[in-house]
């Protein structure tokens, strides 16, 4: 069974989800707008169903990373909330950030830290397994980290107390979420964080040059594909020298993982690359693009 994950194309914001293999289903972060909000709680309500464990992950409480959670919850529900400890404020709440706020402080919370363990993010039981997330950042012990909380609950911006989320499918393909961080954050905490090898990164800050990742760290992870978000394209970085999608051109992702390898799906038709392997997939998913192996 394959692990399906989608990068929802919602303008200048995030939202993902994760159906595992495994009787578990994953959202990090929420966008939704007038526009996208009935069709996305559709498409989700629909896969959820099926799952008997389900998680929201917020990185952190800007508007473009929670814009919609109250709707969602009011829709969906939210069994489990997964967030940073933190105490972040803002000078203007909206009611999205008064949503997260009730969310984060509330008895559904579970605070995410380096090497945290819980069932079934990580560990399994005779009930159900593992849905392959592991928590890789913040260490709450850190100088930076610390210092970007003060700033948070101070109203300044929460970019830096995102936390670094892998996803290691049961085909073996891993993915690395990195929420909002900025660049100079990620070479101050470098020596405190080891970073592994990646097939698909969704770079941090859109893909923004705010959030580009030292070159340093690049080669450690090594990815086999980026995907870079949908901020305006005059502040984009497009990660020269590595293979690349672009979500302001190829609309939402969807990545169906199988064993070694996988496929990749885009909404838009016109969309295409010259770096993945052609296989014969009908457009289950969107319009197939090819396949990358792991």
């Amino acid at each position: 069974m394959s692990s399906i994950i989608k990068s929802f194309s919602v303008g200048n914001g995030d939202m993902f989800y994760i159906k595992h293999a495994s009787d578990n289903f994953t959202i990090i972060d929420c966008f939704l707008n007038e526009e996208n909000k009935e069709d996305i709680v559709n498409e989700i309500k629909e896969l959820k169903k099926y799952k008997g464990i389900s998680r929201l992950i917020s990185t952190h409480p800007d508007e473009d990373h929670i814009k919609g959670l109250k709707y969602y919850r009011e829709h969906l529900g939210i069994e489990n909330f997964y967030c940073v400890k933190n105490e972040a404020t803002k000078t203007v709440e909206t009611e999205d950030f008064q949503e997260y706020c009730d969310l984060r402080d509330g008895d559904k919370a579970y605070y995410i830290s380096k090497n945290c363990k819980r069932k079934w993010m990580n560990q399994k039981s005779d009930e159900r397994g593992s849905s392959g997330l592991h928590i890789l950042w913040p260490n709450t012990s850190n100088t930076f980290f610390k210092k970007a909380l003060e700033e948070s609950k101070n109203g300044h911006s929460p970019n830096n107390i995102s936390p670094i989320i892998k996803f290691c499918s049961a085909g073996g393909c891993k993915f690395l979420w990195m929420g909002d961080l900025e660049t100079e954050f990620m070479a101050d905490i470098e020596t405190d964080i080891d970073m592994p090898d990646i097939d698909i990164l969704f770079a941090p800050h859109h893909g923004r040059d705010t959030g580009k990742i030292p070159e340093s760290w690049l080669k450690k992870i090594s990815p086999k594909l980026i995907i870079i978000g949908e901020a305006d394209s005059k502040h984009l970085n497009y990660y020269k020298g590595y293979n690349t999608i672009t979500q302001n051109s190829a609309g939402d992702i969807t990545f169906d993982a199988e064993k070694g390898k996988v496929h990749i799906y885009v909404s838009k038709e016109s969309y295409s690359v010259n770096f993945l392997e052609y296989e014969s997939k009908t457009n289950e998913h969107g319009f197939y693009i090819g396949t990358l192996k792991v």
